[in-house]
């Protein structure tokens, strides 16, 4: 294959039209890479022969070692392709560039395959022949229906159904016909979501309209009665305008999103053979040699349609009158791929036949090299035959152009929607939008670019540092090498001595020697090779250049208010970049609907981000899903406590090229970083190391997160206070002064679900009440400000664009689900109007609900602005004094407090109701003039907050206590013979069982478990180690789970005493759970005894 010139790349960046910007996803395993390796062999980089085996675009060592990807990388290439405008015009040749990001399967970094999706316009959706649709796979298939991507659906790894399954063609047939339904049936499964929720919020609409009728109806008739007049006729028109106020519903037709092969939206496909081919290749094929037009063999050569061998009629299935035909794909198509095995690998025989090889070569007119043919391997006869047959490339990429829109169109279907649901999408200037939805590339038009993530690049590898010339050294290069190489014997023969003696001396100068010369020698390779960060980013709108200096958007930014702080800066762009896989070409301008590399954002973007030329009227593209949120949190710490500074800068750098890394410094001063998954980890690990940090740095055990809840258990002990109903407590101060008498109880169930589902409205109502007190203080102070009432305005357009619920609706629906409890309905009736706080953080799923009366009221508007404007006139005399209403503050923090660490743990509650039922100023010294001292004011503010937490506590101890453990979900594909490994794993971990289901026609079994995040850890090699490598799990975090056990439970029945013992042969889980959580905090740990029996002490470490 002939090497590409860049320049011949950078040339086509200039028509639009003639650019594909396309990704290929997947599940792990199902082939991305050795697809990939096809297509690049296309333009000389690779040779054909390694295709599939070098992996080119895996570009990290740890990628090549384990055989998965683990970043999205990004090559260009060039396809030429030959077209006919009518059968009777002579061949035109036109040139394309396309534009091809491959990314990760595993679930640990989907967050890659959710940066790649919004630069392309196009996708490839892998599915392995065998394996079918699995979790990745639904994972994909919604990336692309969420960003509207146009997919393309690939079945690979059809080899395997001969060569593994040793299927016939027949029986390989009916299993691609149940793969495609599998697929669709995803497919339509997102189309039905969404009806559903159009219909629900057409209904709506209609509602609204219906009652904003009704209500003109009712006025005008009271008017008219008013003026005793009447008008027969005006009902007739006013039925008419409510049934034109709802209008009907428009019924989408669906056909177009599903996968069909007669579409030539399917591709078959064996990239290990380098092999692949659509419907309508042979359709082309058979065309003159059955004399039937091309168009009609492309709706029939898939399905349940037979070629009648005498007449050469197409004939349906109610045709065949018993005669036993096979179907048209079978007879025609997969016929023939078999015939090929069996002749060059002998298929299911094991042995080829040269005969019938030289046979299909001379019906097919294919030109085999003689010394493949008489070559002993058989594979490499096999791959001779496909790929002067059926290449690979060669349907994928004329699939891709033909298909698949360019960004001209892509950008006009899919922008108007990204921008709509961007924040204040209404706000974006009209200039911006039409220019972005037309792809204009002119000078005048606006710069408008989305960077999806840094990249990390060495120094030495960006274009204008790489050695040119074919790599030789000048001499100057190679001098400084010979240099190195000379400091470094000399460095090796001063450490083992002149004549080879161990003497103290000597080892001790070569010690202090090599440690002095490795620190300088690090010292020097980060000067000299230093890393920089390169956006990873997609043009829409103008022409960008070098030099150009452009606004850099942070992903919080909102047109409503462009200058909030901190207000976006100006930021010149210091290189442009094509992006080549393994490596960069530089560039001068980049026109839009190219995707690019940009230099100069290092410091300005965290991970993603938006660049516009204006900030007024600017778009903020930058709200991508990541997928999975990082969950594994780890302290790191260096093993050199001199390399602390270095180890925080390479956490930094870590964070900002990682899209999912995120790194925190605890209130204990650890410095902590967050990953998606145990491989997720080992990798950010891996480049600390090696790559941002450069020292040795150790990690600690993962920290695992928990929840505390609270439960009426049917064995509880009895209440503390014997006088009060359970989890009742009166809190009084040490001075006396308030008393505070409070009710803990566990909240309902559907409850928690609904908080938790809503935390979004319970966000933005929390920002509102923000927004209306700093108005309030802006007018009490004579400053006028409009930026909140926009910022409200906007957040409501926002919500009601996200399909979010209203105020009102949370409200009724938060009481519905109250009054949906199975016990104590009563208990719960009337609640949500007395709500005063969520908690923690505000928008947990805890409540603290006042039945007194005197606190503010969180979900109640009226009464919240009646009480702030009675405080307001009240004066500054009030400013500084103690009233019931003055702490009620005080007493919405202490719950945040009490909710954020809990009793057991120290970790955050969740499920839990606080009720205040009474606050009273009860002390001797409660006099007029005491209550109105700063003194006495900040003295009892602390005395609140401490015996308000310390109260809930108590009361939340006084019911029985529940811990909530992190759960993963885990997929697991497996064989007959290591299914019983596998459960023993999973049981061996406290996992369950969820489903087990065979995948039909195959020896495999999907297992679904549910799996605690506490013993995941090393989970994903012992089943590969236990299985031989035979199953692979994917674990995705699921949400939290109760673990029904109290962890202060002791045996103290008689029959528990005989049965257990005294000390509790059964282990109690969620005390050790607990336990461990309190150590690594510093906690106290009750019963802990460090010596059981003094006498059998010994020492381990001497």
């Amino acid at each position: 294959m002939p090497v590409v010139n860049p320049e011949k790349l950078i040339a086509l960046q200039r028509s639009a039209d003639d650019i594909r910007n396309i990704c290929i996803l997947a599940h792990v395993d199902h082939g991305k890479t050795s697809l990939t390796d096809a297509l690049i062999a296309t333009n000389g980089i690779i040779s054909p022969k390694l295709a599939g085996k070098i992996r080119y675009l895996d570009s990290r060592p740890d990628e090549q070692l384990r055989g998965i990807t683990m970043e999205s990388s990004a090559i260009s290439l060039l396809f030429s392709m030959s077209r006919r405008a009518n059968a009777e015009d002579v061949l035109v040749n036109k040139e394309h560039l396309i534009n091809l990001i491959d990314s990760p399967g595993h679930i640990d970094f989907s967050s890659e395959v959710s940066t790649a999706s919004r630069l392309c316009d196009g996708a490839l959706v892998l599915v392995d022949a065998v394996e079918g649709v699995c979790s990745q796979t639904v994972t994909v298939l919604r990336q692309t229906w969420v960003e509207h991507l146009k997919p393309l659906l690939v079945i690979n790894k059809i080899d395997r159904l001969i060569t593994e399954l040793r299927m016939s063609a027949a029986e390989a047939h009916s299993h691609l016909t149940k793969l495609l339904e599998q697929v669709n049936a995803v497919i339509g499964s997102f189309f039905q979501g969404e009806r559903m929720e159009e219909d629900l919020q057409w209904r709506e609409r209609v509602e609204e309209r219906v009652a904003a009728v009704a209500a003109k109806e009712k006025e005008k008739s009271d008017r008219k009665s008013e003026q005793g007049s009447s008008n027969p006729g005006l009902s007739e028109n006013e039925s008419t305008e409510t049934n034109s106020a709802g209008g009907e519903f428009e019924e989408r037709d669906d056909e177009d999103l599903y996968f069909a092969p007669e579409k030539n939206n399917v591709i078959f496909s064996s990239a290990t053979d380098g092999w692949a081919f659509t419907v309508r290749q042979f359709a082309s094929l058979y065309e003159k040699k059955l004399g039937i037009k091309r168009s009609i063999l492309e709706k029939v050569l898939w399905g349940d349609f037979y070629l009648e061998p005498k007449s050469k009629r197409v004939l349906a299935s109610k045709h065949l009158k018993g005669r036993a035909l096979k179907p048209m794909f079978v007879q025609l198509v997969l016929d023939n791929v078999w015939a090929v095995y069996e002749a060059t690998t002998g298929g299911s025989k094991g042995k080829g036949d040269p005969a019938m090889v030289e046979r299909i070569t001379k019906s097919l007119s294919l030109s085999i090299p003689a010394h493949v043919l008489r070559s002993r391997d058989p594979r490499a006869l096999l791959t001779a035959v496909f790929s002067a047959w059926l290449p690979l490339s060669t349907a994928v990429l004329v699939s891709v152009v033909e298909h698949l829109p360019s960004p001209l169109v892509a950008q006009a279907s899919r922008l108007p929607a990204l921008i709509d649901v961007s924040p204040a999408g209404g706000l974006v200037d009209r200039s911006i939008r039409q220019a972005i939805i037309d792809t204009k590339t002119d000078r005048h038009a606006p710069v408008v670019a989305y960077v999806s993530k840094m990249v990390s690049v060495r120094s030495s590898e960006l274009p204008q540092n790489r050695r040119k010339g074919g790599g030789t050294m000048t001499s100057d290069e190679a001098r400084e090498l010979a240099r190195q190489k000379r400091a470094e014997f000399a460095r090796t023969r001063e450490a083992d001595g002149p004549d080879g003696s161990n003497g103290i001396n000597e080892v001790t100068k070569a010690l202090d020697n090599t440690s002095l010369d490795e620190t300088q020698e690090v010292e020097r390779e980060q000067l000299e090779d230093p890393e920089h960060l390169v956006g990873f980013a997609r043009l829409y709108s103008g022409t960008l250049n070098v030099g150009d200096e452009v606004y850099v958007l942070p992903p919080k930014f909102s047109p409503a208010d462009p200058h909030a702080a901190p207000e976006p800066q100006k930021v010149p762009v210091t290189g442009l970049y094509l992006m080549m896989g393994r490596g960069l070409e530089s560039l001068t301008s980049v026109p839009a609907g190219v995707v690019f590399g940009i230099a100069g954002l290092e410091g300005h973007i965290l991970k993603s981000g938006t660049i516009c030329s204006q900030l007024d009227g600017a778009v903020n593209l930058a709200g991508v899903n990541m997928g999975s949120q990082p969950i594994v949190r780890v302290a790191l710490e260096p093993v050199n406590p001199a390399n602390l500074d270095k180890m925080i800068n390479g956490m930094r750098l870590l964070e900002q090229s990682d899209p999912c890394a995120v790194y925190e410094v605890l209130e204990s001063g650890e410095h902590v970083i967050l990953t998606a998954g145990e491989l997720h980890l080992e990798r950010c690990l891996k480049d600390l190391r090696e790559r941002f940090a450069r020292c040795e740095i150790q990690a600690g055990e993962p920290i695992v997160p928990y929840r505390e809840t609270i439960v009426s258990a049917s064995e509880m002990a009895a209440p503390k206070d014997k006088n009060l109903p359970r989890g009742t407590m009166i809190a009084v101060t040490a001075s006396k002064d308030i008393d505070i008498r409070i009710r803990v109880r566990p909240l309902p169930v559907n409850v928690i679900e609904y908080l938790e589902k809503n935390v979004g409205i319970i966000k933005q109502q929390y920002a509102e009440n923000r927004a209306k007190e700093r108005r309030r203080q802006s007018t009490g102070n004579g400053i006028e400000s409009t930026t909140d009432e926009e910022a409200e305005a906007t957040s409501h357009i926002e919500l009601d664009k996200a399909g979010q619920t209203s105020i009102a609706g949370f409200k009724a629906d938060l009481q519905k689900a109250f009054t949906e409890t199975e016990s104590q309905t009563e208990a719960w009736s009337n609640m949500v109007d007395r709500i005063a706080a969520f908690g923690p953080r505000r928008i947990g799923p805890n409540i603290l609900i006042d039945t007194s009366g005197k606190c503010r009221k969180f979900l109640q508007e009226e009464q919240q602005d009646s009480q702030l404007e009675l405080e307001q006139n009240d004066g500054v005399e009030r400013a500084d004094s103690v009233t019931v209403e003055n702490i009620s503050d005080k007493i919405s923090y202490a719950f945040q407090l009490a909710m954020a660490q809990g009793p057991l743990c120290s970790e955050p509650c969740q499920g839990v109701a606080v009720f205040i039922e009474g606050i009273s100023l009860t002390g001797t010294t409660a006099s007029e003039d005491d209550f109105s001292s700063r003194e006495t004011s900040g003295r009892l503010t602390g005395e609140v907050i401490k015996v308000m937490r310390d109260s809930i506590r108590q009361g939340f101890l006084d019911w029985s206590p529940r811990l909530l453990l992190a759960m993963y979900s885990c997929e697991i594909q497996a064989s007959t013979e290591v299914l019983g490994r596998v459960y023993g794993v999973i049981t061996r971990r406290r996992g369950r069982i969820v489903s087990e289901s065979m995948k039909e026609g195959t020896p495999f079994f999907t297992i679904l478990s549910v799996l605690p995040f506490a013993e995941s850890f090393g989970f994903s090699e012992e089943i590969r180690k236990r299985t031989s490598g035979a199953a692979s799990p994917q674990l995705v975090f699921q949400g939290f789970e109760m673990l029904d056990e109290d962890p202060f439970w002791v045996p103290f029945t008689e029959d528990e005493l005989e049965d257990l013992g005294e000390l509790a042969d059964k282990e109690n889980v969620a005390k050790r759970y607990m336990d461990k959580v309190r150590v690594r905090k510093g906690l106290p740990v009750k019963g802990q005894k460090l010596v059981k029996d003094a006498e059998k002490q010994k020492t381990l470490k001497r």
